[in-house]
């Protein structure tokens, strides 16, 4: 997942690889792995697959590959049936490597002795049934080298798990019952004799209580409680009073998963007397059995005779009782149950998975879960604790203690393929790798039985700690981590290089890194030379005493053999493709993306298609004999040509014809090179969809023919000089700029490029003989050809995305290089501009995307994923962004806002009933930085689009005297009245921006533009933003004066006013509408019309606002009504017009409303009569609302109150209004 996982050991560690293993599984489901018991020596040296009765043990040998390297694999050293008794299945198994008790072994184990457990409850090493339920799971610990003192030695310990029992054996007594029993079958068939008399064995048989199912174990070892938790121990249990023994005991502590609770947690105080079996039960020694030394006899080299063992098995023998062991606590969790527990090297941590897909890690010291991982169902676990290397002591505080472990939790996900590797306890994720889904992870937990503190002096364990074993391809990898990983960032970092350093220093001082780089499959030859000669330089250069001979001799010796390698290869393949594989990954996801977009189904008839046979008639009908004996082609349609070029060359192209005969026969039958050229150019053209299924494949084709024809006599002028242009080239540059299929373009163009530059090359040595590069104009023009193809390849891309369904705008345009230098330096911005119309890109999201561009890193990475997965949308987004990355200049966001602009509004003017585009251009055009480019822009739309539209509805609005009715507006202006309002909306807003901009342009400069250097050639009209450039300014009073009547004009469509608004200018003021906006103009003087000033006089503002707040109130918007009200000067007046208000309100209620009440009813007959007569005598129906809340005609009796002086003559009336509206309150 990050790039310095490349430098783990993990993952690439094949030496030992089952390949054997094979021979057991083929024919069969890939998940078969799935239902066998396996497992792994912590050495390495032996693998157990079993499933139901039969077995496969697997031994390590070392064996020659095919390229005579020595490997390490697992080959089949047994095979056969375990069970003995019918029925039994094995359901556990765990491989003991058991230690060497000689004084020269060095870690190595002596023997590994295999336990299997069954379903019938027998453990078999060699055989003792010790509960008769199945056995569920068997555990082993071994001995650990102490990492600091006061750490508690353990013990070694075998532990069974049963349903309902907990079976531990000593790891002393078992390991020396063990070599016992081994001396004795080796005594035994030395002699031919066939008895045995095992030692006794020590064990202790729990029966763990309270927890409902139990499915998995660990045995934690003993431990000793400190003082204050045996003293909090002691008062929970038996209440504060509770004494504590002097000493605290040693406990075994023993943790469960399963159900009910999901966590178990058992502590079996130590000082009981172990029973040992010799004792306890001499009926079960006698009846020992063996059926694995038969099983396995030819696997440890022991022998017995079935029928002896079977007479054994009949009688079975008698099962001890359990030792009740109650819970101590559990993590109760009544949904969730658990699956396995896998305990830590330093047994204080351990991992749970459950069946919600859970990975739990639990502190056992503490009994509590620390860390929980979602999203891992069916997960196995394994822990790795990594020792610091040596050298990184030296560079750390602490180098004078103890070295540091690093404790990481590796999880695999069989479900998503993923092994993943976590720092402990609160670590980050420090690697993942993509695996198959089918693996087992190997985790052992333990090393070698039967080592002590004594005898691991001095001895290096050699043992694995993690395995992942793949089925599919038979390979067991381990997992190596580097300690720095688990260091902070900052010492991470410095410690990965330290780690990175000695690496390679230990690499490069010897001659396996050369040997080992030569042998590597996967180096390319030209890294091979690189490094080999570099090597040789840098030794000739050293003092001769010092360097090694055989190494010197090694480098010059292999660069003399892969010289003759490139010279053999360039001979057979005429020309080197080297370099073009960089290109095509270059562009291999647009290239992608765009065979997708043009693969979509299209009609054509049978006979038009190229794959059809040529008949010789056609042949013929197009071939012309010359009067030199030599062959023409007669250029019919395009469809003739093609046609004919399919059938001289797609065969080689496809890879099922040989180039070179075909080319030989088509020169000796006399047609000109150009002309086969110019064919098979076409062909290669027409055929893009064809070509684009195997790129790599077909350009290695295109190559061989095009070098086969440029080697033609007449083909390359023998006179052509590499610093002027070819005409041959020149012809394969032309049909690749004029072609519409830009992939099919851009790869010709490669291979072109590639040849020309090897003819170039050749040619100018052969002229030249320096060791001077040719600089040659025709390979400059190339470079230009192949940027510019590239630039078209990812712009038509966008152009094929489609629209969403049923979006304006027609097909996809085709662009090539031609078309896009003939459109001018506006075409690009011009063809996206059309693009994001076809798919209603609004303006903010356009700037939003735009704005992502600023970041190059960003934009470069969306290139190169733009063929990736992703939703549709986005994947717009990430095409639009590289191509505005490829024309920085030509889509500078200011050019394509106002490409924009003008591709909205033409479409408006084609269908003017859709207001929302011109709506969409003003947006557009309001997101234009440059006031120079949005003052052009909107005085052309004014004078091409606008104001013809414009003046005619301010004629038609003025001819009727109203807001004329939709017949009208259709009849006059081409649209709608609806329409008509909604573009008299929209010349508000370009005449206000128009304002804006010719004020802003004096501070600003105009910008300057531009275009990329591959398109610098661009001839055709001049761009929309020069255009925009080149407009005068505009006269702003006569721009004032336009926006004051589209005011005017849109106020009264809105408000369907009854006005002549050009009636209500002067003379000067009328002619002066609808000139051109540059030109200046007799404008209106200003001075207000003296009638209108004294009718104006005349009204007094605050009978206005009393109107308005009774006519608010009138309509129920009674806090609108609020606000006016403070600005009222005489309250006295609009007191009583609100309190006839209010009366109309209640008589509303309580007279003429449709659901009168009782309630209603008696409230009236409690009113004085005086009001009651008032309210009768009120007229509800002048109210526009007069279904008003009652809060809020108490809120307006409240509001009379407070208005009304205490002297006013209708004071009473309102304080009667008051206590009604708070009687009706309460009642309701």
């Amino acid at each position: 997942s990050s790039d310095w996982e490349a430098t783990w050991d993990g993952g690439e560690n094949k030496d030992e690889g089952a390949s054997s293993v094979e021979e057991e599984t083929t024919g069969q489901r890939a998940p078969w792995l799935q239902d066998c018991v396996v497992s792994l020596s912590p050495c390495s040296d032996l693998l157990v697959v079993a499933r139901e009765q039969k077995a496969v043990f697997l031994s390590a040998k070392w064996r020659t590959d095919d390229s005579g390297r020595e490997e390490m694999t697992l080959a089949v050293s047994w095979t056969g049936t375990l069970s003995t008794d019918e029925g039994e299945c094995v359901s556990s198994s765990i491989c003991i490597p058991l230690a060497s008790q000689k004084r020269s072994s060095t870690g190595r184990p002596d023997w590994t002795c295999v336990v299997v457990g069954f379903t019938s409850g027998y453990v078999r090493f060699y055989t003792e049934l010790l509960h008769e339920d199945p056995v569920l799971r068997l555990k082993c610990r071994t001995y650990e080298i102490p990492r600091h003192p006061g750490v508690t030695e353990q013990h070694e310990e075998l532990s069974i798990l049963y349903p309902a029992a907990l079976v531990t054996i000593d790891g002393f007594s078992l390991f020396q019952s063990l070599r016992a029993c081994r001396n004795q079958v080796a005594r035994a068939t030395a002699a031919g004799s066939d008895v045995i008399q095992p030692p006794p064995l020590a064990y202790k048989k729990w029966g763990l209580q309270d927890m409902d199912t139990i499915v998995d174990h660990s045995s934690v070892g003993v431990m000793t409680l400190c003082v204050f938790d045996q003293m909090k121990n002691a008062s929970i249990l038996g209440g504060f009073n509770a004494s504590v023994k002097g000493s605290p005991p040693a406990m075994s502590r023993y943790v469960t998963v399963g159900g009910g609770p999901y966590t178990g947690f058992f502590y079996a105080v130590e000082g009981s007397s172990q029973p040992l079996l010799s004792h306890v039960a001499l009926a079960v020694a006698s009846k020992l059995t063996s059926a694995l030394i038969s099983a396995a006899s030819g696997w440890l080299g022991w022998n017995k005779h079935k029928n002896e063992e079977e007479a054994l098995q009949k009688q079975r023998p008698k099962v001890e009782p359990v030792t009740p062991l109650g819970i101590r606590f559990g993590l109760p969790d009544s949904r969730r149950h658990g699956e396995s527990i896998c305990l830590s090297p330093c047994n204080t941590l351990a991992g749970v998975t459950d069946d919600f897909g859970r990975v739990t890690l639990l502190d056992l010291a503490r009994g509590i879960a620390v860390r929980m991982w979602k999203g891992y169902r069916d997960a196995q676990l394994g822990w790795l604790q990594v020792p610091e290397e040596r050298g990184d002591r030296e560079f750390s505080p602490s180098a004078s203690l103890p070295r540091r472990h690093a404790l990481f939790l590796v999880i695999y996900a069989p479900r998503r393929g993923i092994l993943e590797v976590w720092g402990m306890q609160q670590g980050p994720r420090v690697g993942a790798f993509t695996v198959g889904k089918h693996c087992r992870l190997l985790y052992a937990g333990y090393r070698l039985m039967g080592v002590n503190s004594v005898t691991s002096k001095g001895w290096q364990l050699h043992t694995q700690q993690v395995c992942l074993l793949d089925p599919t391809t038979g390979a067991l990898r381990t997992v190596n981590i580097p300690f720095h990983l688990a260091l902070s960032d900052k010492k991470s970092e410095r410690a990965k290089d330290m780690h990175l350093i000695k690496r390679l220093t230990t690499i490069l001082r010897s001659r396996e890194a050369l040997e080992s780089l030569l042998s590597n499959k996967n180096a390319p030859v030209s890294c091979l030379t690189s490094v080999t000669s570099a090597l040789n330089e840098t030794l000739k250069r050293q003092d001769p005493e010092e360097v090694d001979e055989a190494l010197l001799q090694l480098c010059s010796s292999q660069l003399k053999l892969l010289q003759l390698y490139t010279d053999i290869q360039n001979l057979h393949s005429g020309d080197s493709l080297e370099g073009i594989e960089d290109e095509l990954s270059r562009v291999g996801p647009t290239l992608q993306r765009y065979a997708q977009l043009t693969a979509r189904p299209s009609v054509s008839f049978a006979q038009d298609s190229p794959d059809s046979p040529l008949p010789a008639q056609a042949f013929l009908s197009q071939m012309e004999c010359t009067d030199d004996g030599g062959l023409t082609v007669t250029r019919g349609s395009e469809t003739e040509w093609n046609h004919l070029g399919s059938f001289m060359f797609w065969g080689c192209l496809c890879g099922k014809s040989p180039p070179h005969k075909v080319c030989d026969t088509l020169q000796q039958a006399g047609i000109s090179p150009q002309q086969l050229l110019s064919l098979l150019l076409s062909v290669w053209l027409q055929r893009e969809k064809e070509v684009l299924q195997k790129p790599e494949e077909a350009v290695r084709n295109l190559h061989t023919l095009l070098i086969a024809l440029s080697n033609m006599e007449g083909a390359v002028e023998e006179s052509w000089d590499p610093q002027s242009i070819s005409p041959w080239w020149q012809q394969v540059r032309c049909m690749c700029i004029q072609s519409h299929n830009a992939a099919a373009a851009l790869l010709a163009a490669f291979v072109a490029h590639r040849a020309a530059k090897a003819s170039t090359t050749s040619r100018a040595d052969s002229k030249l003989q320096s060791e001077w590069e040719a600089v040659s104009l025709e390979l400059e023009q190339w470079v230009v050809c192949v940027r510019q193809l590239e630039d078209v390849l990812v712009l038509q891309t966008l152009l094929l995305v489609p629209p969403p369904q049923g979006a304006a705008g027609g097909a996809a345009p085709q662009c090539s290089i031609k078309t896009l230098l003939e459109g001018g330096t506006g075409g690009i911005a011009d063809s996206v501009s059309k693009w994001v119309f076809r798919h209603n890109l609004a303006p903010e999201r356009l700037k939003e995307i735009l704005q992502k561009r600023e970041d190059k890193e960003a934009g470069d990475q969306l290139e190169q994923r733009a063929g990736g997965e992703g939703n549709e949308q986005e994947e717009e987004e990430k095409l639009l962004v590289a191509v505005c990355q490829r024309f920085p200049h030509s889509l500078s966001p200011d050019l394509l806002f106002a490409h924009c602009c003008w591709e909205y509004v033409v479409q408006w003017n084609k269908d003017p009933e859709e207001g929302r585009y011109f709506w969409l251009a003003i947006e557009h055009l309001k997101l234009v930085s440059s006031p120079h480019i949005q003052l052009g822009i909107s005085a052309m739309m004014w004078s091409t689009f606008i104001v013809k539209r414009f003046s005619a509805a301010a004629f038609l609005t003025e001819k009727v005297g109203k807001a004329p009715k939709d017949r009208l507006c259709r009849r006059d202006v081409g649209m709608g009245d609806k329409a008509v309002t909604s573009f008299l909306g929209c010349c508000v807003q370009l005449l206000q921006i128009l304002m804006e901009a010719d004020s802003a342009v004096e501070d600003v400069a105009p910008p300057e533009l531009s275009a990329e250097e591959a398109w610098c050639g661009a001839e055709g009209p001049a761009s929309l933003a020069e255009l925009a450039l080149e407009q005068r300014g505009v006269h702003y009073p006569l721009v004032q004066h336009h926006c004051l009547l589209a005011s005017l004009l849109h106020a009264a469509m809105t408000f369907s006013l009854k006005v002549k608004p050009l009636s209500l200018f002067d003379s000067k003021g009328k002619n002066a509408f609808f000139r051109d906006l540059m030109t200046i103009q007799l404008m209106p003087s200003g001075d207000m019309d003296p009638g209108l000033v004294s009718m104006r006089q005349e009204v007094n503002p605050d009978i206005l606002r009393r109107h308005i707040v009774c006519e608010l109130y009138n309509q129920g918007l009674d806090l609108r009504a609020e606000e006016v009200m403070l600005e009222v000067e005489d309250k006295d007046v609009l007191g009583s017009q609100l309190l006839v208000l209010t009366g109309q309100r209640l008589s509303y209620s309580l007279l003429h409303s449709q659901s009168q009440t009782q309630a209603a009813m008696e409230l009236l007959a409690r009113l004085p009569p005086t009001l009651c007569t008032w309210l009768k005598a009120m007229d509800p129906s002048e109210l526009r609302c007069p279904l008003v809340p009652l809060p809020q005609t108490s809120r307006l009796v409240g509001r009379l109150i407070e208005i009304l002086p205490e002297n006013h003559a209708q004071y009473s009336l309102a304080l009667h209004l008051l206590e009604a509206v708070d009687a009706l309150t309460t009642e309701d």
